[in-house]
């Protein structure tokens, strides 16, 4: 086998593991002196470089895939993560934080049961590393390096009480499935890019999971309309028809019954909405996205409609959440419970 080659197939194993330490270092490294041309080989070294504290070496390598292909986001990205660590290096240490008493805790209504469900709660969480493997890996290298880690999520957002009443309003319309997630229900629509929405959804308002790690590493929870085209499903024309049609009524229920309760629920829970390509819309305030779902009737021609929480994990208590299973299942259970009034309004037509 060509030495590139075998380079080229340990460094894509490493980072399938999220691994980049000294070893995935070493590998990236003799693949870029290699194959300078080689792209990922200097984003997986810059990270490498990162994540072992070698703020210097990585300047190196991402300045060199930027002379590459100036525009790459990835890079772009490490170039600010980068920096962000060379500033916190240099600020003085935080004052410690106080825990909070013991009796405090023991006073919430919700604290044993919060308690409870983070013990049943079997999956772990999606961190830096899961993001860092998803930003660096091609589609199918992802789906293959994370699916297991999605799997035990979904299975157990299945077991949430919202999850029940989407499969039961689903049957109630005809549609077959007790579960709200099968197995393998979760793809990559594009690189960088995980997502999962209910069995059978793909012409429906979706319950929609999403992960990106680029522009910005986030995770979104809440209501999607997947307008794309998809000549190969023999029953794309007439599902892109039913998708339509339930968009004007999710556009007519928010603007007679729901306007006020969405902006305020989007101004509680840090809610955007989402089109096309785009990342989120964090420039529109809640009532201004609002009154862009209302309003904006050419929408589906974006391809990509959404509406939903995200987290973002550049912010500290967001990736907090992200690498804890327990309160990562808490959030999504949450969102779609808030959600499920106007899901099912939309969906019952």
């Amino acid at each position: 086998m060509d030495p590139a080659a075998s380079l080229q197939q340990q460094a894509i194993e490493f980072a399938k593991r999220g691994d980049f330490g000294p070893d995935a270092k070493r590998v990236n490294q003799q693949l870029a002196e290699a194959s300078p041309h080689n792209l990922g080989a200097w984003t997986r070294l810059a990270r490498c470089c990162i994540e072992l504290g070698q703020l210097d070496e990585a300047t190196v390598a991402v300045d060199a895939a930027l002379q590459l292909e100036p525009q790459n986001t990835i890079a772009r990205n490490m170039q600010g993560d980068i920096t962000r660590r060379r500033m916190q290096a240099s600020a003085p240490a935080p004052a410690p934080r106080r825990r909070a008493a013991a009796s405090s805790s023991s006073s919430s209504p919700r604290s044993s049961s919060s308690r409870s469900s983070r013990s049943a709660v079997a999956s772990a969480g999606f961190g830096r590393q899961e993001f860092t493997s998803l930003a660096h890996l091609p589609p199918p290298q992802a789906l293959e390096a994370l699916g297991p880690r999605l799997e035990a999520l979904l299975m157990d957002v299945n077991e949430r009480p919202f999850a029940a009443k989407v499969a039961e309003a689903r049957n109630r319309a005809g549609k077959s499935g007790i579960r709200l997630f099968r197995r393998n229900s979760f793809r990559a629509p594009a690189p960088g890019q995980l997502e999962a929405f209910q069995h059978g959804g793909r012409w429906e308002p979706q319950i929609n999971l999403g992960w990106s790690a680029t522009p910005a590493r986030a995770m979104r929870a809440g209501i999607g309309f997947n307008f794309t085209p998809d000549p190969s499903d023999p029953e794309g024309e007439l599902g892109l028809e039913r998708l339509h049609a339930q968009y004007a009524r999710f556009q007519r229920l928010v603007a007679a019954d729901y306007r006020e309760l969405l902006t305020r629920w989007m101004e509680a829970n840090r809610g955007f909405i989402q089109h096309g390509s785009d990342p989120p819309a964090t420039d529109l305030l809640p009532r201004q996205a609002v009154q862009w779902i209302v309003e904006t009737d050419t929408a589906p021609a974006r391809g990509w409609v959404f509406c939903g929480r995200w987290l973002f994990a550049d912010r500290a208590d967001d990736e907090e959440t992200l690498a804890d299973g327990g309160r990562l299942i808490r959030w999504i259970d949450q969102t779609f419970t808030d959600l499920l009034p106007i899901w099912s309004a939309v969906y019952r037509g």
